[in-house]
């Protein structure tokens, strides 16, 4: 067993996207948060198993204004 940060967005038409930053190339999405988590224990077991990890380390989120 190993845990995983996992970002989750919701994109323009509604989906959830969840992506694993320390996997690369390792994101899924859902119509639905459950399903989002289940697809996420799929991709994460193989991208684990078949993609080199990434170190890194989950600091926080920040907002900004920008003026554009």
């Amino acid at each position: 067993m190993k845990n995983y940060t996992v970002y989750i967005e919701q994109d323009e038409n509604g989906l959830y996207v969840g992506s694993v930053p320390t996997l690369a190339g390792c994101y899924t999405q859902a119509a639905t948060l459950d399903e989002l988590m289940q697809n996420l224990q799929d991709v994460v077991s193989l991208c684990a198993r078949n993609a080199g990890e990434v170190s890194s380390k989950f600091v926080g989120v920040q907002t900004i204004e920008v003026t554009v």
